[in-house]
């Protein structure tokens, strides 16, 4: 673990908006240091404030949110299970973002980390080894190359990409990330590639490949069923939930949990193509806090 923790891990510890923690420091009532003009707070003195200040901030309820990266499994589950989740899918690394921030009481991920060959977890540690999380495996996903049918032959690989005219999504996605990382990992230069522009969603960046203003898209193979897409599959991926822990016992995510254990949901699950959910709900992350 880190001597210092950064403004987000604070945040995400103490349940509240970082702009909290700015109030906290600028009037002095939480311990902090100050290098090269980034707020640092030391562990140790954080834990100890925690213990003796009667005055810290109490925790502050989450709404019942799910942020981060859209599933078209997890919306749907959410929607059928009528569990009063409310949702805001944007993106992997936005949804993390609005976590630490307290804007919801779980966050949809699928980040991979090309140094360890790994999705989420690190990522996870990093930020939130300090807060009451968990992370659970949602499903494993088919992630390849969205072209029209008729053109699904004359693509290999990534390397078939290269000319062509790509959909990408915006940086924070975890598609983007993910894409990027392969591209490095076979040395192949993403400058030769015709980026058209960015997606905010997966849905958004199939479509511009079916009305024919690109050529391909980096996508889930469910999607590419949906619209009779060509499909030609690159990488297995996994998608997880972080999920507040005290949240995971409220009526609200108990409901969604006891759904997900339903036949009906398997039945979808498995009419889905290129979905397994074979370990859902199996914990990759639980932290030490």
């Amino acid at each position: 673990m880190t001597e210092y923790l950064t403004t987000s891990e604070l945040a995400a510890l103490l349940r509240i908006k970082q702009r909290k923690v700015y109030d906290l420091a600028a009037s002095g009532e939480v311990p902090c240091s100050r290098a090269t003009g980034k707020l640092l707070f030391p562990r140790q003195a954080i834990d100890a404030w925690l213990a003796g200040n009667s005055n810290a901030p109490a925790a502050a309820a989450r709404p019942l949110v799910l942020v981060g990266s859209h599933d078209p499994l997890l919306e749907w589950a959410l929607r059928e299970s009528r569990c009063g989740l409310a949702t805001y899918f944007d993106s992997s690394l936005d949804g993390l973002q609005r976590f630490a921030e307290g804007a919801g009481i779980a966050s949809g991920l699928h980040l991979y980390d090309a140094e360890s060959d790994s999705w989420n977890r690190n990522e996870v540690a990093a930020r939130f080894a300090r807060a009451p999380v968990v992370l659970v495996e949602w499903a494993k996903r088919e992630r390849g190359i969205i072209v029209k049918p008729e053109q699904a032959q004359n693509y290999a690989g990534l390397e078939s990409l290269s000319g062509k005219k790509l959909v990408p999504r915006q940086a924070e996605a975890g598609s983007q990330v993910l894409l990027e990382a392969l591209l490095r990992s076979r040395d192949i230069d993403s400058a030769a590639l015709n980026w058209k522009r960015a997606a905010r969603s997966e849905t958004d960046a199939v479509i511009e490949v079916v009305e024919g203003r690109a050529d391909a898209t980096f996508g889930l193979a469910s999607l590419a069923s949906q619209y009779r897409m060509g499909f030609v599959p690159i990488i297995s991926e996994r998608y997880d939930l972080l999920v507040q822990r005290r949240a995971w016992f409220e009526p609200t995510w108990q409901s969604f949990i006891h759904f997900c254990r339903s036949a009906e949901l398997q039945r979808h699950a498995l009419e889905l193509v290129g979905y397994d959910i074979t370990d859902q709900f199996r914990v990759h992350y639980n932290s030490p806090i």
